[in-house]
Formats: C-alpha cells, structure tokens, sequence
C-alpha cells in the first residue's frame, strides 16, 4: 500500500488565493474580446487605407446596404485619428497658451482664426499637397480627410483645457507649490485632472462635430480633384445627389448605432472614471455608472497584465521639468521679461502684417475692390445671423443643460441621445428645408439660417452639462442649506458656477455657426439648388468653382470678422470668467 502526501490545508488555501489571482475570470473573457476585436478592426480597416487610388475607380462608392459595415469601420476610424490629433494638440498648445504669456498672444487669436476658417477652406489647400505626398496611394486622400475632421474637432478641445489651466483655485495651486512639486508634475497630478471633466465632454462633441462635417471631408471635391472615399459620408453625399430617401434613412441609421456603441464603450467608462477628478470638499451621492467600467475593474488577469504599465508611470511621475525655480527668480528677471514681451509684440504685429500684406497682394492680382465689397457684406449679414442664432440657442439650452448636467442618472441616459443630435449632419435636412422652402415660396435668407445652428447649438449643450456637472457638491448643499430658491440660485449660484464653460462653448458655437455657414447657405437636393446671401455661399461657391482667390478673400474676412467678435465680446468675458468666477 502506498500513501500519498496529501497538502495541508493552509497550503491548499494558498494555491487557492494565488490561483484566483491569477487567472482570468468571466470579466477578463469579455475584456480580451473586447479588445481582440477592436485591435482585429483597427488592423482591417488600416489595411484598406492603404490600398492604391485606382481602387476607388475601380469600386467607387455604392448605395449597397451591404458596403455600410465596412464604411462605418473606414469613417470610425478617421474619425479617432483625428481626436487622437487633437487631444495631442490640445495638450501641446492649449498648455502653452495658459503658461506663456508670448505664446498666449499668438496661440489665442491664432485659434479665434482656425476655428472659423471652414472645413472646405482647409480641404482646397490641403488635398493636393497629401495626394502629392503619397502618389498613387489612398493615404493621401485619408489623411487629407482626417485633417479636415481634424480642423473640425480640435479648437472647441483647445478652449477648453485652455480655460480650464486659467481657472485652477489658488489654494490648490499654493498646496501643490507647498509640496515642491515641479511644473511637469503640478500639470498631471492638479492641473490636467482639474480639467479632465470639461476636456472629456468636448472631446464628445468634437466627435460629434467631426459627424458635422463627415459628408465634406469624405467626398472631397476641389476644382478639377474629385474624390469619394469609402465612408458613411460619401454615402450619404451620393444619396443625397441621387434623391434616394432609403439610403440616407440607412446611412443616420449606422451613425445611430456606431454613436452608441463608442459611447457605451469609451466614453461613458470614461465619464464614470473621471468622477474622482471633481474639485469638492463632500462626496456627490449619485455618480456617472458604466457596465464597461464596472467590467474593467472587476477583472483579475488584465488587471494585472496592467501593473506594469502603472509602474511606469509612477515613475514618470517622479520625473521634476520645471519651467522656473521660485517666484523670486521670476522677480529677479521680471524688468528684463517685459522688455522681452514688448520685443515679442512688435515681432508678431511685423508678421502678421506681412502675412496680410501676401494675402492682400495675391488677392490683388485677381479681384477687385467689388470683390471686397461683395464679400464683406455677405460676412455682415452672416455676423447677424450667428449673433441671433446663439443668442437663441443660449436661451434654450443653457437651463436644459444645468438641469442634465446636475443629475448624473439624467446625463446617462441623454448621454448618447446628445451625442446622436449633434453628430446629425445637417446634410440630412437639407432636402427637408429645400422641399419646403420651394414648396411654400419662403425666402432662403430666413429659413436656411437655422441650418447654420443645428450642428454648433450643443457646444453650448455640452459645455453647460460638464459646468454643471462639475460643480462642487458643498456649494449645492450649502445652497440648500440657506435655502436660496428661484432667479437668486441662478444668479447667485449655478450661474456664475458654470459661467466659465458657457463662454466655452458660446466661443466654439460661435466659430462653428461661421464654419457651418458654408453648407447651411447653400443648399442642394439633386438638381435643386438654394442660396442665402451671406459670406458663407460666397466662398463654398468659391471653393466647388476652384476659385482660389477668392476662397482667399472670403477666408480672410470670416477670420477678420471672428477675432473682432471673439476681441470685443467674448474674450472680456473670458477674462472676467478667470478673475472673478473661478472656484477658490
């Protein structure tokens, strides 16, 4: 008879404990699908991105239910290299912007002027230069398109963290230069996680704004360079062009379904994660949910396949980059500095002078003072029609969004309902507006305006719902407490507490009514066309004649238009924001 060793029972409670943390659990399966498929879907799509421009000829765009998959997978994909660009971007420059006082006086008009420039204006001179720069290749008409969604998502994210760096309360600031840390880690440990609510919801309008302008970014058409490639976009430009109801019904139906799964699976989890980053002394007691999150933290395997990762970090962390020792020093050179902005000053005003002065003499060459005349005009009645249209919509949506932005269940379930709205290209529409307004005889200088708003109204949405959210569950209780009701909670409470993100979002609608001018004022359903007067037919008449002076001259004057408006109203307010309404 042989006897086997038999484990002891504290051995087999260990084996037990090591095995449980060890491997995976029904959450780490759905997680490693989860993540196998996305990586097998990035890899497929960035193959076909790939393949050469006598593809598209050989199988252009089709009505084809069946193609819809693969262009949601193509128009998915561009749309996150684009907010991948941008939030790149926005930590480079929007950061440099709220440090620097120089690179402020540059960055800060530069992005009042971008923010206007329309995505058919950057399309006109961007495409040739991409193609030329993969010849043969349908990289260069994708990164081409993916700028263009680019332009289109970046500056509203830029405001944003740009503003959310100037309103830091002092008394973090203070404790975090009390603790020594240095520049590089006072940013990622208060500054980045302080503006990591109002950054996350731009990011989720940036992705609907790139919706916005997804038919013009993926059936580019620019003088004598057409190209379609495959997309939900060009998808629906076709079925507009081809009056065909059925496909554009399809093409809004897959937007639907792609918005709501990118939302149930990145930025809902991404709300409920940035809970913790929320600047308040007492606990909220209804907080964002997720199911993806709640997945993700209850797996054991990929859990720990990440500690590595968290390592790292760590250890980047410890990493000390100053900008500046103390504020001594800073008083040492303070003399020497402001000689150094006056000389910085001068040095801008002689470049943007010169930069003026080539636009103005290679616009001279070809247009005449009738040209100007034309087109500042046309920018007056544009500038009328912007101011009334977010002067409406601030109206509407402001109360709607204190009243979501404070309930954290509410703004769950609108969540993806917002981010369909916003994302809905008012391309769709135009059939609608262009039936009716032929039908009844209205005038388009009136009923086309509307079109303008339909895509920039939910910056101010957003903008709102993140302020609302974002603020502090003790000033809520107190006002609770003292029992402060009616117009005096508005006055006295929530909006001077959300005033910072409004003008936030009043700033990025009101680039984004300029930019949505140029599809909104003239509008096509097949053979029908209808026109506004306003400087935004001007230069999308410009841009499908390849009429590149005058996509110059009309580009300039809605620049010049913007950075007055943005000069005399909404960086005041901005300022105002900053001095007398940030949290402390």
């Amino acid at each position: 008879m042989v006897f086997l060793p038999q484990d002891r029972p504290e051995q087999s409670a260990v084996a037990a404990f090591v095995r449980s943390r060890l491997l995976p659990n029904s959450y780490d399966v759905v997680a490693f699908a989860l993540v196998i498929a996305t990586i097998a879907l990035v890899l497929r799509g960035s193959h076909e991105m790939r393949a050469s421009l006598e593809a598209l000829q050989m199988a252009p765009v089709s009505l084809d239910i069946g193609h819809l998959p693969e262009y949601a997978l193509r128009t998915t994909l561009r749309m996150f290299a684009a907010i991948i660009a941008s939030l790149i971007f926005t930590f480079i420059v929007a950061t440099l912007a709220a440090k620097s006082k120089r690179a402020e006086l540059v960055i800060i008009p530069a992005l009042d002027i971008l923010q206007s420039v329309p995505v058919l204006g950057f399309l006109t001179f961007t495409v040739t230069f991409f193609i030329g720069l993969f010849p043969g290749s349908q990289l260069g008409a994708e990164c081409a398109s993916i700028f263009a969604i680019f332009t289109a998502q970046a500056w509203n994210m830029a405001f944003s963290f740009y503003q959310s760096l100037r309103t830091v309360p002092n008394d973090l600031d203070e404790v975090s230069r009390g603790y020594r840390l240095s520049a590089w880690q006072r940013f990622w440990k208060l500054e980045a996680p302080f503006a990591a609510p109002g950054l996350i919801w731009n990011t989720m309008m940036s992705m609907s704004g790139g919706w916005f302008f997804v038919v013009a970014s993926e059936a580019i058409t620019v003088g004598n360079t057409t190209v379609q490639l495959p997309g939900i976009g060009s998808y629906l430009a076709l079925a507009i062009d081809q009056k065909n109801f059925t496909a554009v019904a399809w093409a809004v139906l897959a937007m639907a379904v792609l918005i709501v799964l990118y939302d149930q699976l990145l930025f809902r989890p991404i709300v409920a994660w940035a809970e913790k980053f929320r600047f308040e002394q007492t606990a909220s007691q209804d907080k964002p949910r997720s199911w993806v999150y709640s997945m993700i933290i209850r797996t054991r395997l990929l859990k720990r396949l990440m500690i590595p990762f968290g390592w790292a970090w760590d250890r980047l962390m410890l990493i000390r980059l100053d900008g500046g020792r103390t504020k001594a020093r800073s008083a040492e050179v303070g003399r020497a500095s402001r000689v150094i902005d006056r000389l910085w000053l001068v040095l801008v005003l002689i470049l943007t002078a010169w930069g003026a002065w080539i636009a103005f003499d290679y616009m001279r060459q070809t247009l005449s003072w009738s040209d100007a005349k034309e087109a500042f005009g046309g920018g007056l009645v544009t500038l009328l029609r912007v101011i009334v249209l977010i002067a409406v919509a601030s109206v509407i949506w402001v109360p709607i969004g204190v009243w979501i932005g404070l309930r954290p269940a509410v703004a769950e379930r609108v969540q993806p309902l917002a981010q369909f709205l916003a994302a809905f290209p008012a391309n769709v529409l135009f059939p609608f507006a262009v039936v009716a307004i032929v039908a009844t005889g209205v005038s388009p200088n009136i009923w086309l305006s509307p079109l303008m708003v339909l895509g920039t109204q939910w910056y101010i949405l957003f903008n709102v719902i993140a302020g609302a959210s974002a603020f502090p569950t003790d000033l809520k209780e107190a006002a609770s407490v003292y029992q402060i009701r009616s117009w005096t909670w508005w006055r006295r409470v929530i909006l001077p507490g959300i005033f910072p993100y409004y003008v936030t979002g009043a700033i990025t609608a009101s680039g984004g009514s300029w930019n949505a001018s140029i599809v909104a004022e003239l509008a096509s359903w097949g053979d029908t066309k209808l026109e506004a007067y306003g400087l935004g037919a001007y230069i999308a008449k410009a841009t499908e004649a390849g009429d590149f002076p005058r996509v110059v001259l009309g580009i300039a004057v809605m620049s010049l238009f913007v950075t007055l408006f943005n000069r005399t109203l909404w960086r005041p307010l901005y300022v105002y924001a900053e001095r007398r309404l940030r949290l402390d």
